[in-house]
C-alpha cells in the first residue's frame, strides 16, 4: 500500500500581498519578509525529506522554491501550468477597486458561481491544467514518497479541490492560505485525503481517528 504524500506550499509575502492587489499571473517578486517567511519555512519542510519539488515559473514561487532547494539538494521543475490563476482586467487592482468597478461579477464569484474574474480563468480551467501536473509527478514517487508544489493560493485551493473530488461550487469553503503556508495530501485507500490545511508547523500524526 502506499503512503505517498503532496506538500502544497504557497510563495512568501510580495508588495501586492500587502496592498490587497490581485496579482493574478502578473509577476511580482517576494518582499524582505517574504524571503524570511520562505527561509523559516524551507527549514521545516527540509525535515519531511521531500523527494521532489515542482514549482510555478512565476519569480515569487520561484524564489520560494529556491529556499528548499539549498537545504535539500533538491532540483526543481518548473512549470507554467502551476501559475496563479489568470484575471485579466482584474490584475492589479485591489479588492475594494475590484468590489467598486465589477462588483456583481465579484459577488457572483464568492457565491460559488463560474465567473471569468476579470474575463480571465474559471477555477475549474485552473484546476484542468494543475491537477493533472502534480498527480503526474506525484505518479512518479516512491510508495512513501513526498512531493513539494510550490504555487499561489488559488491554484492550491483548486488543486485540492479536484484532487478530494468536492465540488467546484464548494472549493471556497477550504479557505485560503497564509503566505508561506502550506497544505498536505495524504495518500488513502480511497484516494487524496487531506492531512493539514494552511499550516506552519510539521504535521502531527492522527491518534484515535474516528474512534
Amino acid at each position: 500500500m502506499r503512503d505517498r504524500r503532496i506538500v502544497l506550499w504557497r510563495h512568501g509575502q510580495t508588495a501586492w500581498n500587502l496592498e490587497r492587489r490581485f496579482q493574478g499571473q502578473t509577476d511580482i517578486e517576494l518582499t524582505e519578509a517574504g524571503v524570511l517567511q520562505a527561509r523559516r519555512a524551507a527549514r521545516l519542510l527540509a525535515a519531511l525529506r521531500p523527494d521532489a519539488m515542482i514549482c510555478s515559473d512565476l519569480l515569487r514561487t520561484r524564489a520560494t522554491a529556491a529556499e528548499l532547494a539549498s537545504l535539500t539538494n533538491l532540483q526543481v521543475t518548473y512549470d507554467s501550468a502551476l501559475r496563479e490563476t489568470y484575471a485579466g482586467v482584474w490584475q492589479g487592482l485591489t479588492h475594494e477597486e475590484i468590489i467598486a468597478r465589477h462588483g456583481e461579477q465579484y459577488a457572483a464569484w464568492k457565491r460559488g458561481e463560474p465567473v471569468r474574474r476579470g474575463g480571465g480563468e474559471l477555477e475549474t480551467e485552473v484546476a484542468d491544467r494543475a491537477a493533472p501536473v502534480v498527480l503526474a509527478h506525484a505518479d512518479k514517487l516512491s510508495e512513501a514518497g513526498t512531493l513539494v508544489v510550490v504555487s499561489h493560493g488559488g491554484t492550491i485551493r483548486t488543486t485540492i479541490g479536484r484532487l478530494l473530488g468536492i465540488e467546484p461550487r464548494n472549493w471556497e469553503a477550504l479557505g485560503g492560505l497564509s503566505n508561506c503556508s502550506w497544505s498536505v495530501l495524504g495518500e488513502s485507500v480511497r484516494g487524496w485525503r487531506l492531512l493539514e490545511h494552511n499550516a506552519g508547523s510539521l504535521p502531527e500524526p492522527v491518534l484515535g481517528d474516528d474512534t
